[in-house]
C-alpha cells in the first residue's frame, strides 16, 4: 500500500500535475539543547511530571537524545549541548499523516526538502525543512511499528502539571515571509495576534490546517539575547484547571531545589509559567475564551 502511494505522487510529479497537500494534524515535539542533561532530567520529570520512555545513544556509547512523553502523540526531546551560551531550541516537530506526500508537496512548492523521508531511530517516518527564519521544521507520521505506538497509553499519570501541548513558540523576524511558509504553503490558519504595549504586534497564533494546535510567531525587534530566547522560544501547555497544575508543580520533588522565577498569574490561577535549567520556559494556560479580539498593531516589519 506505501508503495502504490508514493508512486502516485511520483507519477503526478511527472504528468506535472499538482500535488496535494496531505493532512497537518498537530504539534508532535519541541526538542532543546540541555547543558546538563540530568539537571534537565530531573525537571522534565521531577517538576513537569513528564516520564522517560526511551533514549537513545551514539554508537561511542554517550546519550544522543532523551525523550520525555506529554500524552502519545506529543513529546519533549533533549539533546546534550554541542555549544555552551547558545541558543536552546534544536527543532520543532509536526505531525502528518502522509510524510512521504507532504514531503513531495513542499518540494513542489519551492520549499527545499530531501530526496526521501527516513525511517527515524524510533520507528517513525519524518524529515526536516528550514522555515524563513531558520529554524529546523522536522514532519513526523507516526507509524504503527514505531516505538511511539508501541508505548501507546503507556508512561503517563497525575504527576504532569498538563497533557496537552497546546502550541510551541519560535522567534520571528520578518512577519510576511513567515506567513507565506506557515499560512500560504502548510495551511495554517491565524486564529489570533497579540501585543503587549498595544502599540507594536507581539505574537501572532498559526493553528495547524487539520488539528486544534498552533505554532505561535514571537515577533522582536533586536536579536534576542540567551535569556530572552529561553522565554520565546516555549512549550505552550493547555489545562482547564491551572490551580491543579500548581498544586502539582508545588508537591513536585524537584519543588525545593527549584530556584529559577514562578510566575502564576490570577486568583485563582490562570497561567503558570517556570522556566527548565536553561531557561526555557513553559507555560501553562487556561484555554482562550471565544470573542476576544486580535490586536490591530502594526507588525514590527
Amino acid at each position: 500500500m506505501r508503495f502504490l502511494a508514493v508512486a502516485a505522487i511520483f507519477a503526478s510529479l511527472a504528468s506535472g500535475q499538482e500535488v496535494k497537500r496531505p493532512r497537518i494534524l498537530g504539534v508532535a515535539h519541541i526538542a532543546f539543547y540541555a547543558h546538563d542533561m540530568e539537571q534537565s532530567r530531573a525537571f522534565y520529570t521531577g517538576t513537569l511530571g513528564f516520564q522517560e520512555p526511551y533514549s537513545l545513544k551514539n554508537p561511542d556509547g554517550s546519550l544522543s537524545v532523551a525523550f520525555f512523553k506529554i500524552n502519545d502523540r506529543q513529546y519533549v526531546e533533549l539533546y546534550p549541548e554541542k555549544e555552551a551560551n547558545t541558543d536552546r531550541l534544536v527543532d520543532i516537530a509536526l505531525e502528518t499523516d502522509n510524510a512521504e506526500q507532504l514531503r513531495a508537496y513542499l518540494a513542489s512548492r519551492g520549499v527545499k526538502a530531501p530526496d526521501k523521508v527516513t525511517r527515524d531511530r524510533i520507528g517513525n517516518t519524518s524529515f526536516s525543512v528550514t522555515d524563513p527564519d531558520k529554524h529546523t521544521v522536522e514532519f513526523v507520521q507516526y507509524e504503527p511499528d514505531g516505538w511511539s505506538m508501541r508505548e501507546k497509553g503507556k508512561f503517563m499519570d497525575d504527576r504532569r502539571v498538563s497533557a496537552h501541548m497546546a502550541h510551541v513558540g519560535i522567534i520571528v523576524y520578518s512577519l510576511e515571509p513567515a506567513m507565506k511558509f506557515y499560512r500560504d504553503i502548510l495551511g495554517c490558519q491565524e486564529i489570533w495576534r497579540g501585543s503587549s504595549d498595544q502599540k507594536i504586534l507581539s505574537w501572532v497564533n498559526m493553528k495547524v490546517p487539520d488539528g486544534d494546535n498552533w505554532v505561535e510567531f514571537m515577533l522582536y525587534d533586536q536579536f534576542p539575547g540567551l535569556r530572552q530566547l529561553g522565554v520565546f522560544h516555549h512549550i505552550g501547555m493547555e489545562e482547564t484547571d491551572v490551580a491543579k497544575s500548581v498544586a502539582i508543580f508545588e508537591a513536585s520533588p524537584a519543588r525545593k531545589s527549584y530556584t529559577r522565577n514562578v510566575d502564576a498569574r490570577g486568583t485563582p490561577p490562570h497561567q503558570l509559567q517556570i522556566y527548565d535549567p536553561d531557561g526555557s520556559r513553559t507555560e501553562v494556560m487556561t484555554p482562550a475564551q471565544p470573542g476576544r479580539t486580535s490586536s490591530t498593531a502594526p507588525p514590527i516589519r
